[in-house]
């Protein structure tokens, strides 16, 4: 069987083709129209002519990279739903240790959804990679999405990663609206010059990850030799989630100068690289160390011994949560009761529905959300049909999470150099 969509190129769009039957993404070509093959049937939708518009009056662009393992598919298209807008740009990837039935029925899944095809903004990758989350296979693999998400289509502002096993706390009008006001360099990542123990233990310590040459999930293995700290270049670490400026993503992939090549060979034989290659990056490059704010925006209960991962989230951290003032948490157990009370409660979602919003006519501009939800029938999306993608109806979330990182760059204009504050 072959499976392969063309995404159309109108007004503000890259165009692109998504190859699904050898397991490659292969950018080019065009057409008016999306076109879904599957076995000798094809369905042509006509691409709408509304697309995001730019610009400091608009509201900006997200590029999620959605990424998962083995098992993971039902979880990644949850997550895909929770934080849809037409708006957006979104990469989806399962690793090696997933079977090629399972990213091929993710990529059959997504070209079922009306809206996904209609907006073509939802892009799945084929062809699997070995990553080891402790390794630099994770960093590779970060910088990989980066890289096709650039290819397909340069006109977003930042750069989300999510696992299968986050979720979101916030509609994305909510978080459109809270970043519509900040300046689009700005990168929130968390991030600390006090490394100790992970200086120490991680960054000395050299280690080779066999997911780099091998086709399969491999396990990293540590040398029996240690180096010295650097001293060409200061080390940062913190969390490994952030929301990356794109102009910044940029730098790392095509990496004008130096610096940013120079850290991935560093951070290659490093374990746990995600913690400290972006830190690092940015807090000893001129042209960005004055972009940091120093929040992942991520609501993660973890202790703070090394090696420990962090607390699954359920229904007694709720409250915990909706407090917190994160756009993201994590982790969740597959199917926690915890995400069905998201879903109801914040996000507004039906079962397997998207995230109305102002864009959905079944909503429109000047109606809320909550208002509607329950007068919704379509089991397949809960949107009829759409409107204008550029409008955006916060709710009182969008207006304090936009209070809340106003006040954080506000913070850091006050601050000569913020990493020399860490």
């Amino acid at each position: 069987m072959r499976m392969s969509r063309i995404l159309s190129c109108a007004s503000g769009y890259s165009t692109g083709i998504l190859v699904f039957s050898i397991g490659l993404i292969v950018f080019g070509a065009s057409s008016s129209f999306l076109q879904i093959r599957f076995s000798n049937t094809t369905q042509e939708f006509q691409i709408p002519t509304r697309v995001p518009k730019k610009g400091p009056e608009y509201p900006p662009i997200f590029s999620y990279w959605i990424s998962g393992t083995k098992g993971d598919k039902d979880r990644i298209l949850r997550l895909l739903k929770a934080v849809y807008h037409p708006r957006n740009q979104y990469l989806l990837n399962l690793d090696a240790s997933s079977s090629y039935f399972e990213r091929r029925r993710l990529a059959l899944s997504v070209e079922s959804e009306k809206i996904f095809q209609a907006f073509g903004n939802v892009n799945v990758v084929g062809r699997s990679q070995a990553v080891d989350q402790i390794g630099s296979s994770a960093l590779a693999a970060m910088l990989h999405a980066a890289a096709l998400l650039l290819q397909i289509n340069r006109d977003w502002d930042w750069f989300i990663t999510l696992s299968a096993s986050d979720y979101p706390l916030i509609s994305q009008d909510d978080l459109l609206h809270a970043f519509n006001s900040l300046p689009r360099d700005m990168n929130f990542i968390d991030y600390t010059n006090k490394t100790g123990w992970k200086e120490r233990q991680r960054i000395n310590q050299i280690v080779i990850d066999p997911s780099l040459y091998f086709q399969e999930n491999t396990p990293i293995f540590h040398a029996s030799e240690t180096r010295e700290t650097p001293d060409a270049f200061r080390i940062f670490g913190g969390s490994p989630w952030s929301i990356l400026s794109r102009a910044f993503m940029e730098y790392c992939v095509h990496g004008w100068d130096n610096l940013p090549r120079k850290l991935l060979m560093y951070f290659s034989n490093v374990e746990y690289p995600l913690e400290s290659y972006f830190h690092t990056v940015l807090c000893n490059s001129d042209e960005f160390q004055n972009t940091t704010l120093n929040n992942d925006l991520r609501f993660i209960l973890s202790d703070t011994s090394p090696h420990v991962e962090p607390h699954f989230l359920n229904t007694s951290y709720y409250e915990r949560m909706v407090r917190s003032k994160a756009a993201f948490a994590r982790p969740f157990q597959d199917d926690d009761p915890v995400l069905q009370k998201v879903d109801e409660d914040i996000l507004r979602r039906r079962s397997d529905g998207l995230v109305l919003g102002s864009w959905c006519l079944d909503i429109g501009m000047n109606q809320s959300v909550k208002a509607n939800i329950g007068n919704l029938t379509s089991k397949e999306d809960s949107c009829s049909g759409w409107d204008n993608i550029d409008a955006i109806n916060p709710g009182p979330d969008g207006v304090k999470l936009k209070a809340f990182v106003s006040k954080l760059a506000a913070e850091r204009r006050l601050q000569s150099n913020p990493c020399n504050q860490q």
